[in-house]
């Protein structure tokens, strides 16, 4: 069965939430990691790496809840070659119906010497010794050799041919820092699985960074020359410039089955649902010229081109928008729709409900925004129940109220009112523009000594009445985090926004991730 899984199917292993999450300011609270999770699993992604049990409290928490709430896809927690690490996610993963722990080391002479200050030999008994306590936990355990890509070969086979005996079922080799190219690559995969033994026992994992822009490619090149299990995040989010897009690599395999002959258990009409989720949780926006998710990934503005589509849909489009999920987000809801409708939608599209008290604010603001816009979509909503459920957890301060006032050739001016521990404060100021002034206005009263590093404005879903999502980046003693909002009125949702990244500021939540 091994042999047979490992020549006709690609696994595909999602690390969204653990590297995703390594994008700056890309944290994500229990309910939104539990919410993308559940839309992972509706995608059909095989594996799910929850996180790295062993961070934080916060980070174990996290791998629990979806261990006990996922039961088709594997759940996978991230360990260190340390026994603290492997404990603490054996423990994380111990509800899970399909439990996994991914333990790492690094095997390149810079990362040994500079880093872990280990030899050769110490490396090897100590990635032997982590198999061997993640086998107390379960029988699934993947081993990665860190910075694989600046490895020697010949001590590569040795720990791989060492680990296998240990018991490892998955071998993972990551470029870790995104150096390596297609060509390489490939051959590097190649020559592995020819010189180790017992190859053909496991299965063989790539796991690449986008560095250089080739971590899809890089990732193919492994599979065309015998890895079987893919790492990837979803919009290709993660460390630096990012991880292999987890929708590229599936419908690069889809598309070009002539190529792979490979099979993946992706339910493709998922992809740009559960791309809109994580862009809307994590403040990442997807470019429009993103492949396969971008809003021009199906576009076509060439006369040429459009004329050609038309006559024939094929002679420029080697997919179809409807095959990835593009027209299938909207929602039969509106302002006469009930409470029980709306709590069925929630459900149905994963969002954990906790209490009555939530459901009951969050259709208040519902029905607010079915004022405002004629059809509402599931990105709506998404946007709309991770605003009520950050306002829940970190609400140090809250936007009363907000007036604006800018008129050509007079100076842009804004008053607001905020809640700052329940206590209304009030503030105005001038400024370039309206959300420069807003954003002065609320500085007045926060003086928080932040930096704000970016501001970025998308909008949800399409149409002059849609809800922008805005997002801020605030950087302050070494800390960055995203703020997020959404309003049919920009000005307000850029407040939302800031004032949200205040609270995150103000949470004090330290993190802490390795990366592989």
């Amino acid at each position: 069965m091994q042999q047979e899984i490992q020549n006709n199917k690609l696994i595909i292993f999602d690390t969204t939430l653990r590297d995703g999450e390594q994008s700056p300011g890309a944290s994500m609270t229990q309910e939104e990691k539990l919410r993308i999770a559940r839309q992972l699993e509706k995608l059909g992604v095989d594996v799910i790496e929850a996180g790295f049990a062993a961070a934080s409290p916060g980070d174990f928490d996290s791998v629990s809840t979806v261990a006990k709430n996922i039961k088709e896809s594997t759940i996978c927690s991230l360990a260190r070659a340390v026994e603290n690490d492997i404990r603490k996610a054996g423990e994380a993963i111990k509800y899970a119906k399909k439990g996994r722990i991914h333990t790492f080391i690094a095997t390149s002479k810079i990362h040994m010497e500079n880093k872990l200050r280990m030899s050769e030999d110490e490396v090897l008994d100590r990635a032997v010794q982590a198999v061997k306590w993640s086998l107390e936990y379960t029988d699934d355990v993947e081993f990665s050799a860190e910075d694989a890509v600046r490895s020697e070969i010949n001590f590569l086979v040795k720990v791989f041919n060492a680990v296998i005996k240990a018991g490892a079922k998955t071998i993972n080799v990551p470029d870790t820092v995104g150096y390596s190219i297609p060509g390489v690559w490939g051959e590097r995969m190649k020559t592995l699985i020819n010189q180790v033994e017992n190859a053909s026992k496991v299965i063989w994992s790539t796991h690449c960074h986008n560095d250089l822009g080739m971590a899809v490619a890089n990732s193919l090149a492994a599979v065309m020359n015998g890895a079987r299990q893919v790492e990837c995040t979803i919009n290709g989010l993660g460390e630096r410039a990012g991880n292999a897009s987890l929708e590229e690599i599936v419908m690069a395999v889809r598309t070009r089955k002539d190529l792979f002959n490979l099979t993946t258990g992706i339910d493709t009409t998922q992809i740009v649902p559960t791309s809109k989720l994580v862009s809307t949780i994590t403040g990442y926006p997807v470019q429009p010229n993103k492949a396969i998710v971008g809003a021009n990934a199906f576009a076509h503005e060439s006369g040429i081109h459009q004329d050609g589509v038309l006559k024939h849909r094929e002679t420029y489009e080697i997919m179809r928008a409807q095959d990835v999920g593009w027209g299938a987000n909207k929602i039969s809801l509106g302002k006469l729709s009930g409470r029980n409708a709306f709590k069925t939608r929630l459900q149905e599209l994963g969002i954990d409900i906790q209490s009555e008290d939530i459901v009951n604010a969050a259709f208040a603001r519902f029905k607010d925004l079915a004022d405002k816009k004629s059809e509402i979509f599931d990105e709506d909503l998404h946007a709309l129940m991770s605003e009520e459920y950050t306002s829940e957890a970190i609400e140090h301060f809250k936007l009363i109220h907000l007036k604006t006032m800018s008129e050509t050739g007079t100076t842009p001016h804004a008053e607001i009112k905020i809640s700052e521990n329940g206590k209304e404060v009030i503030a105005e100021s001038a400024g370039g523009g309206p959300v420069d002034a807003t954003f002065k206005a609320i500085e007045k009263i926060a003086n928080s000594g932040s930096e704000l590093q970016l501001y970025s404005v998308n909008n949800i879903t399409s149409g002059t009445d849609a809800q922008g999502e805005v997002t801020v980046r605030l950087a302050k003693g070494g800390r960055i985090v995203n703020g997020q909002g959404a309003d049919t009125d920009i000005v307000i949702a850029s407040a939302k926004a800031y004032i949200n990244g205040l609270n995150k500021l103000h949470s004090k939540l330290e993190r802490a991730h390795p990366q592989v």
